[in-house]
């Protein structure tokens, strides 16, 4: 199996989706640093995706961009497809795609915000692994990298419409690894905490965390403030490489030690 000069990653691309987002971005931004070429997969922010990728390049590493919403199947293997014809093989897949997850109890969830979420995070997690499965095992293996919430160490409340979902993935990260090892596809996720980026951002943004919730919040961590983007990117690049090789359907928490 040819590898790149750094020897952590063979040639291709590691496809990113949802590398449009707060966290994805650092996540893309750091796999191209690490020595690997990235395909970004995106829904809606075409010039965000469009401004990681030139900063991938700048890296000297071959980007592409690919829109698709991934609660429809066809977008995906469009998607991947179109990944594939750019970059001529797809070693790792990371899941970082979502939407803002509104924070309420889960006796006051709607059926309709509930549905969003499961279709976005466990459905779209479904249709990526369907699209890409094939791709890997026919390359001789791959790995994949969900980003997952250390809301399944401690759970938080009225995050519900993000851990909950996100549950769903983490045992298809274990089935996959139990089924898969045999085809050389790995699947491991990243526990990710409170990050500043993204989300984080907008829901401080709009005052749904007040001073009072990160004082609170702040009670729970060890390492008294908020984790980096690139901090996820370096967890998952470990994960994907040839250092993590011999890790499979494990979790590992980024989250500052949230929950202790």
């Amino acid at each position: 199996m040819q590898q790149n000069a750094q020897n952590d990653f063979p040639q291709g691309a590691v496809l990113v989706f949802g590398g449009s987002g707060g966290i994805g971005q650092g996540v893309a931004l750091t796999f191209a640093q690490s020595g690997t070429d990235v395909a970004i997969a995106y829904r809606s922010k075409k010039d965000v995706a469009e401004r990681v990728a030139g900063e991938i390049r700048g890296f000297g590493r071959k980007a592409s961009i690919h829109a698709t919403d991934v609660t429809d199947p066809k977008q995906v293997e469009a998607a991947v497809e179109a990944a594939l014809k750019e970059h001529g093989r797809i070693h790792t897949v990371v899941f970082a795609a979502g939407p803002v997850v509104e924070q309420v109890l889960l006796g006051d969830t709607s059926h309709a915000l509930f549905k969003r979420s499961i279709d976005t995070e466990v459905m779209g997690f479904f249709n990526v692994v369907q699209a890409t499965l094939p791709k890997l095992r026919a390359a001789g293996g791959g790995s994949y990298v969900h980003l997952g919430s250390a809301g399944h160490v401690w759970w938080p409340p009225k995050d519900g419409l993000s851990v909950a979902p996100k549950a769903a993935n983490e045992a298809l990260i274990k089935g996959i690894a139990k089924e898969e090892g045999r085809n050389n596809v790995r699947a491991n996720s990243v526990l990710v905490g409170v990050i500043e980026a993204g989300m984080f951002l907008e829901l401080l943004k709009r005052g749904v965390f007040d001073q009072a919730w990160i004082e609170e919040t702040q009670k729970l961590l060890p390492l008294k403030r908020w984790g980096k983007p690139e901090e996820i990117g370096h967890t998952a690049v470990f994960l994907a490489s040839t250092r993590g090789g011999y890790i499979t359907g494990q979790q590992i928490n980024v989250s500052g030690g949230f929950g202790i």
